[in-house]
C-alpha cells in the first residue's frame, strides 16, 4: 500500500497487485485457512482501493471530464456489485460449493472494472488534468487507503462526503477487529 506517484500510477499498481492475488487464488488447490487468508487479503485491498477511488478519483472525474457524472456513477455502481460479492464471500465457508462461483464472479467483475478504468477513464483523466493535479490526487488516494475500512460495508453511503466523514471511524473499527482476530496478517 502506498506505492507513490500520481493517482493513475498508484491505482494501476493496485490493479496489478489484485491481479497477482487472483492468480494465486486460481492456482490454489486447497481450501481451509490458506484460502480464507487469501480471500481476506483480496478483500482488504479491494475495499481500501474502492474507498479511495470514491473519495478522490471519482470527484475528480466529475469535475474534470466532460460527462464525468455518468462515468463516475458507472464506476461507483461497479464498486457496489463488487462490495456485495465481497460481503457474500465473507459469510461463505471455504468448503462451501458457492465459494468457487463467487470468486469467479468477483474476478470477472473486477477484471471488467479494471479494463474500463485503464482503457477509458485513466486516459481521459490524464488528458484533462495537469501533472500536479494527478500527483495531488495520488497523495490523497494513498492517505485515504491508509484510513479506509478493511471489510465490505455495502450499505454504507457511497457519496464522497459521507465516505470521508465515516470511513476513518469505520476503518479504525475494522483494523481493530483485524488486529484482534489476526485477519490480514498472512
Amino acid at each position: 500500500m502506498g506505492h507513490g506517484g500520481n493517482v493513475i500510477d498508484e491505482l494501476m499498481t493496485d490493479h496489478r497487485e489484485v491481479e497477482e492475488m487472483f492468480g494465486r487464488l486460481q492456482a490454489m488447490t486447497s481450501q481451509g485457512q490458506a484460502l480464507r487468508d487469501l480471500v481476506d487479503e483480496v478483500t482488504i485491498e479491494l475495499v481500501r482501493h474502492s474507498v479511495a477511488e470514491e473519495q478522490h478519483l471519482y470527484p475528480a472525474v466529475r469535475e474534470h471530464i466532460q460527462g464525468g457524472d455518468r462515468l463516475a456513477d458507472k464506476e461507483v455502481a461497479d464498486h457496489g456489485r463488487v462490495e456485495r460479492i465481497l460481503k457474500e464471500l465473507e459469510k461463505t465457508g471455504t468448503d462451501d460449493p458457492q465459494m468457487g462461483p463467487l470468486l469467479q464472479q468477483l474476478m470477472d467483475e473486477v477484471a471488467a472494472h479494471v479494463q474500463d478504468e485503464e482503457s477509458s477513464l485513466f486516459p481521459m483523466l490524464r488528458r484533462a488534468c495537469t501533472a500536479e493535479q494527478l500527483d495531488d490526487l495520488g497523495d490523497k488516494v494513498r492517505r485515504a487507503k491508509a484510513m479506509a475500512p478493511t471489510r465490505p460495508h455495502p450499505s454504507a453511503p457511497d457519496s464522497p462526503t459521507a465516505s470521508k466523514l465515516l470511513a476513518p471511524g469505520v476503518g479504525l473499527v475494522d483494523r481493530a477487529r483485524d488486529f484482534v482476530t489476526g485477519r490480514g496478517e498472512s
